[in-house]
């Protein structure tokens, strides 16, 4: 049975008078840990000290909390073990874990995540606003702190795609004044910073106007002129990094460089060198998932998963630990308030018998236990999310196997196309080029170079319009289809096949059931995660939603797929901010030029 969530959480000066009251012995605590080992990120200290907790904060952390008990304080023997502050992820999108706000706290807290600074740019394109409201609302209602990002790029390369609704600098301007609003979130559309777009810089300047800070991403291998450029626009901090050069290039511009291990992102081993073997000041760095579907979440972790690999890759555990807890909080301008085990901060924390391997144990949150054990303590509610939340997808017509046909130019016998590449464990994709032959006038996918083919329904406005191509790197062989509502940033559907009368019938399901991901082989449906609320996510436990996509990963394996987390990789292959090449409903997209392409070479 869990524990009723904790109530509303006072603000510091509304605390002050009692917190200054316990420190000083005047009053009782609320709660009093003993027999704990104090790591103190403010000075790379272990302690052997105290702590009283009142209001939901940490009121006293000292070396003897005697004087803080009284009758009815709560007093736990931590027995030894480490207390560290929760965690923090700098920088994340909930959708991306197939759950709603509540969902996604009820997984990650019994690992140990406190705090969450979320973009919710999937949900903006799809419901533009309102979508963002409804995201910043439930989140509200957690027993964490989830604090959101107002999205910056909806449509993340506008003249590239469409997007079922579009985020306006007077949008930005309103959600400044949310009170769950933290900053702008990633500004993707680094083209525009750089050639000074209007509208980009206005949502900059209406972020700093109040105050709060602005996300960047600039995915570019570009480090001269351009990048330049992009740090003077204002972004206060970059994820897109994948390389020491890039992670050392950021911070030397004033950045914070946050360093992402997702479900399918392994950009800390190669960057966290900088601090490691190059000396930079680690407060600079921040760590961060970015991406992480439910199965990373139920079976691998969050931000404790990240501290490790951190750790493993060489980092000092209480330097790692600086770039999951403070230097994420300070960041955000909130080390007043959140970040470390200090007087006056939310008397969030963990209780941990080891810094390296990292069990966690004990999980609190404004003084209250939320986990233990791996297990959720306390509810998480949901927010009642309307019926057109519901009723996101919109084909227009039932698909059929000639939607998808490719002819070849007038005249052809074979073409030389261009291949959408898809890169294990990385983002970027590679622009690849190959002959393939022409059958009655028609272009097939050709299992023998490991060629798919990939088409982009349009889902938001029913147009019933299909655009298509051709991806390599998933290794389908047979008779298979996959179809995903979730296609970054744009988030129409995605289906990549080898049969075409697949990719209709997995397209058509999707519409069937409102979104989601499926996979066919053979004429049948062999796996299906419903995503019910706009083509994202699940309201149902995230170990239920977890078990679905273990299967659909499964059904990509029994189709012939190799790679590592494939399914982030399919979802991103319409994301036409990260080069080499994308698709989207308007065509094929080269990012590195920002130009819509022809399919064939020589046409």
């Amino acid at each position: 049975m869990s524990e009723p969530s904790p109530s509303p959480l006072k603000t510091w000066p509304e605390a002050a008078p009692r917190l200054i009251a316990v420190a000083a012995g005047r009053e009782p605590a609320d709660l009093v840990i003993t027999g704990g080992r104090v790591v103190n990120v403010h000075t790379r200290e272990v302690l052997d000290w105290q702590i009283a907790v009142a209001e939901g904060r940490f009121a006293y952390v000292g070396p003897d909390a005697s004087h803080c008990i009284g009758e009815a304080t709560e007093i736990i023997d931590a027995a030894g073990r480490y207390i560290i502050p929760g965690l923090c992820d700098g920088h994340m999108h909930i959708e991306s874990g197939m759950l709603t706000p509540a969902e996604f706290a009820a997984a990650v807290i019994p690992h140990g995540t406190t705090t969450m600074f979320t973009d919710p740019h999937e949900i903006a394109n799809v419901m533009g606003i309102e979508g963002v409201r409804l995201m910043h609302d439930e989140a509200a209602l957690q027993p964490v702190n989830i604090y959101t990002q107002m999205p910056s790029c909806a449509p993340s390369a506008p003249g590239l795609e469409t997007t079922g609704r579009a985020i306006t600098p007077e949008d930005v301007a309103e959600a400044m004044a949310w009170p769950g609003i933290i900053g702008l979130g990633e500004m993707m559309n680094f083209p525009g910073v750089i050639h000074g777009d209007a509208k980009m810089l206005a949502e900059i300047a209406a972020t700093q106007n109040a105050g709060k800070t602005v996300g960047g991403h600039y995915a570019s291998p570009d480090l001269g002129p351009a990048f330049h450029a992009y740090a003077a626009g204002g972004p206060a901090d970059d994820h897109e990094g994948t390389c020491e050069d890039d992670a050392i290039a950021r911070v030397r511009q004033g950045m914070r460089s946050m360093m992402r291990l997702g479900s399918a992102w392994y950009d800390v081993e190669t960057q966290i060198t900088a601090v490691t073997k190059r000396g930079m000041d680690p407060r600079n760095f921040i760590l961060c998932t970015d991406d992480s579907h439910s199965g990373t979440l139920v079976n691998d972790g969050h931000m404790n998963r990240v501290l490790r690999h951190a750790i493993s890759c060489g980092c000092e555990p209480l330097i790692a630990l600086q770039m999951a807890t403070i230097n994420t909080a300070t960041h955000f301008g909130l080390e007043r308030e959140l970040g470390s085990i200090a007087p006056g901060r939310r008397a969030d924390m963990i209780l941990t018998s080891d810094l390296t391997t990292l069990p966690i144990e004990r999980v609190f949150a404004r003084g209250v236990t939320v986990a233990e054990d791996g297990r959720i303590a306390v509810d998480c509610p949901h927010l009642d999310w309307p019926d057109h939340a519901r009723n996101t997808v919109h084909l227009g017509k039932a698909l059929v196997a000639e939607d998808f046909v490719i002819k070849a130019p007038e005249g052809k016998n074979t073409v030389t196309a261009k291949i959408i590449g898809v890169v294990e464990n990385q983002a970027p994709t590679k622009a690849l080029t190959a002959d393939m032959d022409v059958t009655d006038g028609i272009v097939e996918p050709d299992e023998a170079q490991g060629i798919a083919q990939i088409a982009l329904v349009e889902r938001h406005q029913g147009t019933g319009g299909v655009t298509n191509g051709f991806v390599s790197g998933f290794g389908y062989t047979g008779r298979m289809a996959m179809a995903s509502t979730v296609a970054h940033d744009s988030h129409h559907m995605i289906v990549v096949g080898t049969s075409r009368e697949d990719m209709a019938l997995a397209a058509n399901r999707l519409g069937e059931v409102g979104g989601g991901i499926t996979v066919y082989k053979d004429g049948k449906e062999i796996a299906l995660v419903e995503l019910p609320v706009a083509g994202l996510m699940s309201d149902e436990p995230a170990a239920t939603v977890a078990a679905k996509a273990s299967r659909m990963v499964q059904a990509m394996a029994d189709c012939g797929c190799t790679l590592n987390n494939a399914y982030m990789q399919h979802s991103l292959l319409a994301l036409v901010v990260i080069p080499e090449l994308r698709i989207s409903d308007l065509g094929l997209v080269d990012v590195t030029t920002f130009e819509l392409v022809s399919l064939f070479e020589d046409t």
